[in-house]
């Protein structure tokens, strides 16, 4: 069934269209919070925080993008709450995804721990901005939704993500 036609019964109170609609996003949303958390509870208790509040204002959802955007904003924003309340962050080990593309053949040589340091280096602000393009292949556009950014703003952190994480590698 179709992602629109999902929500619109999950409007109309359809739970079985609802639980659908949350366990075909739950992957991306899952693998996005993993990515900015690092950090395997917090990670959990994100997602459910998540789900909950999509649950609660499935109302609310306005189609103009994919739900799975609307999820992520929902995590991004949750993220953000939770680094205001606890200025630290952690990491854990999990496998890069095969369709990772900034600089293969660097990153290639890289050990994951080290990657992954550079990585939660960087602000939350251009680490998801970085996650959601490289990892995830969102448009610039689409970015700037989900963090409630200015176009230039999110090419700028993207690009500042870029050059750091070369600089870093440079280090090396």
């Amino acid at each position: 069934m179709e992602e629109s036609k999902l929500i619109e019964e999950a409007k109309s109170g359809d739970k079985f269209a609802l639980e659908r609609l949350l366990s075909n996003n739950y992957p991306i949303l899952k693998g996005y919070v993993i990515k900015m958390t690092y950090d395997k509870e917090l990670s959990k208790d994100i997602v459910q925080e998540t789900m909950l509040r999509a649950v609660i204002n499935i109302n609310k959802f306005q189609q103009q993008g994919k739900f799975s955007t609307y999820l992520i904003k929902i995590a991004t924003n949750l993220y953000r709450d939770h680094l205001r309340k606890n200025k630290k962050a952690g990491y854990f080990e999990e496998d890069l995804p095969s369709n990772f593309s900034l600089e293969n053949s660097v990153i290639a040589k890289l050990k994951y721990e080290e990657l992954i340091k550079i990585l939660m280096s960087l602000s939350y602000e251009k680490r998801s901005a970085f996650i959601l393009r490289f990892y995830y292949d969102y448009p610039y556009e689409d970015i700037g939704k989900i963090l409630d950014l200015k176009l230039g703003t999110v090419k700028s952190r993207i690009h500042y993500a870029v050059s750091y994480i070369k600089e870093k590698l440079k280090e090396d």
